[in-house]
Order: structure tokens, then sequence, then C-alpha cells
């Protein structure tokens, strides 16, 4: 079975020690015949993406580590002009360094553009290719003291945000299905799987103007108007809501209620991107 990579969102802190650890592997380092050294600056097989969402005051920052795909269709193989690039029976994809010419007479390789997840990086210095190995030279047995059947990234992430192992493996599996990939519309079917990638938010506060103070408890209601379905928080103890995982460019109307309060339509609100709806002010009932 073919070897993968799940990345856990959620469980990413953004502490970039798969970072750092890629970078103690392969910078200086020769893996011959998988890899040449990656460069100390310019290059990185293993990169952390940040993501700043929201509006102040509701901001989240979303750390999600990005590294070769390694597609099953991948395009970079396709456009190599010297068949340095291949897809080998376990999954992993492989520039092999002494093949590579970095397409010679070209501005940069072919295999740069070719690649929609802009993980392959020119070498100037060797003239070559570059990319995340998956530790090839430690899966296949080269380092003979490695003695973990992981990646360097791996076994440095100390949230258990980045996983790895065979796809047949019923753990593996399981993970996969909670799974999506990125740029499905590429086709490239990767091999690097992400759990709780991001999706729009709408946050707000729900006050009672005239007790001067906030409402907790207080029910939010997001009802998607394509699908019908329903996302439901109710605020904190400081009278926020955050409705999360909502559908990317979806309509939802959104209400607020309380208990002894007038309900209040806030109205239709597009999740295009990550929102604040503010302050929001519900009346109690008077007899």
């Amino acid at each position: 079975m073919g070897k993968v990579f799940i990345v856990d969102v959620t469980k990413c802190s953004g502490c970039y020690a798969c970072y750092v650890t890629c970078k103690d592997e392969h910078v200086d380092n020769e893996w011959l015949p998988y890899a040449k050294p990656m460069p100390d600056t310019g290059s990185h097989w293993l990169k952390i993406e940040e993501k700043e969402r929201g509006q102040t005051p509701y901001v989240k920052v979303t750390y999600m580590p990005i590294m070769c795909q390694h597609c099953d269709n991948p395009p970079c193989t396709r456009v190599c002009p010297v068949n340095a690039i291949e897809k080998r029976k376990d999954g992993v994809v492989i520039i092999w360094p002494e093949k590579c010419n970095g397409c010679s007479g070209l501005e940069k390789p072919l295999c740069i553009d070719a690649c929609p997840y802009g993980v392959i990086y020119f070498n100037k210095t060797l003239n070559i290719a570059q990319k995340c190995t998956m530790c090839a030279h430690l899966l296949d047995g080269k380092d003979t003291l490695w003695k973990f059947n992981v990646p360097r990234c791996v076994d440095a992430c100390h949230t258990g945000a980045l996983i790895f192992g065979d796809e047949g493996d019923p753990k593996i599996k399981d993970l996969i299905k909670k799974a999506e990939i990125l740029k499905p519309e590429e086709g490239t079917k990767p091999r690097v799987y992400y759990i709780g990638l991001p999706k729009p938010f709408f946050a707000g506060q729900v006050v009672d103007p005239v007790a001067d103070e906030v409402i907790i408890g207080a029910k939010v209601k997001a009802i998607d108007i394509a699908t019908g379905e329903v996302k439901e928080v109710e605020t904190d103890e400081l009278g926020d809501f955050w409705l999360r995982d909502l559908t990317l460019n979806h309509r939802y109307l959104v209400k607020v209620s309380k208990d002894g309060y007038y309900e209040r339509t806030i109205g239709v609100v597009m999740a295009d991107k990550d929102k604040s709806l503010g302050e929001i002010k519900l009346y109690k009932i008077t007899k």
C-alpha cells in the first residue's frame, strides 16, 4: 500500500518544529540518490501557511503545513524533458537529482510552474529542481541510525498534527474519511490529506443595551438558504458567539433569540469570508 500524509489543521499550533526539522535533515546533507542538499534560504520543502482570519475583534490565525502532495496524477512528471521525476510504487514522487538538468536553456525548470501547489523549488547553485522527498532515504533504511518508519517532520510534531502511514492501515483509512485534499479541481489525486481545513465563520456579541450588559446563553442560528442546514450556537460568558464551519459562498439567514427577549433577524449574510457581525442588541419583552 502507498504512503500518505495526514495533516490535522486543528492541531497545528504554528510552532514550526516540522519546518526546522526538515531544514536540519536536508540543509548541507546529501542523501543520494534521493536528494542533494537543500539551500539554507529560499527553499521550503515543508512550509507553514499562516492565515489571519476574521475581522477585529473576532480574529483567528490558522496554521497549515504544505509540502509536496505526492500526487497519483502528478503534472510535474509530464513536463520533465529528461524523465527525472518518478512516481514510486509506494506513492512517493522523487525528482532524481542526478538526472535533473534544471531544464537547461530555460529560466527555470518546467515542473515548478506545472505544480499547482507551488512546492517545487529551483536550486540555482546545483541547477536542479528540488522538493519534499517524504524522507525516502529514511523510509528505505539508508540512515541506519533512524529507527522510525516516518519522515523527520512527523517525528518532530509534538501536537499530533502530522500523521504518516500506509493508506491500507485501518486507522489511516478512518482518518482519510474525515479529510479533504487541496485543490481537488486540479485532478492531481494527492497523497496528503487535510483534516479541519479552514471554513468561513460568523462571530459577534449579543448585548442587552438597556441593562448595559452582555447576554449569556442567547441562541444564534444560521440557516443555509440553499440546503436548509442549520448551524446553532449559544453565546458564552462574554456574550460572544462563533458560528463555525459554514459552507463557502453560501447565504445564511441569521437569527438571534433568548427567552424573555424579542427574537431578532439579522438578515441574509454571505459566507464568502470570515465575518464579524458586530454587536447585536436584544430587547426584553415588556408587558
